[in-house]
């Protein structure tokens, strides 16, 4: 039963998550100009109907542009051409092709104001699809499920040998 579990604990995961491996623009970068679109680049390929980017300025304005194209691990969406000069999150889920939701964000400033006007809010009233419940169930239900299970098993079959003597 110990070697069962001690195998159960040092397996890990069955399968690794999606992994952001770049962006662009790139995370914490200064940009004197908007740029005009959003790419993220992941290490496995990502579910192309799943796959969601904001991006939110000062005071919550929202700048993203339109839906996500997923070519593979990579995930582009267009930017509208921003505004005021300050910070802007880049916000990101996406599904991995294990079937796991994954979420992030990134910022970059903007140093020098834009002429663009930002698009409506979204209904929630969330800065992005980064801050959304959910999320992968952790390992230790798993284990604790199967030790039960083996405990069990054990059990049932020594009251049913007990039985047949």
């Amino acid at each position: 039963m110990l070697a069962a579990l001690a195998g159960f604990a040092s397996a890990g995961q069955a399968t690794a998550h999606s992994t952001l491996i770049s962006s662009d623009p790139a995370d914490g970068a200064s940009l004197p100009a908007g740029p005009r679109q959003v790419r993220l680049i992941f290490d496995e390929p990502v579910h192309r109907e799943f796959a969601t980017i904001t991006v939110t300025g000062p005071g919550g304005t929202r700048w993203d542009g339109g839906e996500p194209v997923v070519s593979g691990g990579s995930v582009t969406a267009p930017v509208r051409p921003l505004g005021p000069a300050g910070e802007y999150v880049i916000g990101y889920r996406i599904v991995s092709a294990d079937g796991h939701p994954v979420s992030g964000t990134l910022k970059f400033q903007l140093t020098v104001a834009g002429t663009g006007t930002p698009g409506e809010p979204s209904n929630s009233g969330a800065a992005g699809p980064a801050e959304a419940p959910g999320g992968v169930i952790p390992v230790w239900p798993w284990l604790v499920a199967a030790v039960a299970l083996l405990v069990g098993g054990v059990l049932l079959a020594l009251r049913l040998g007990q039985r047949n003597r």
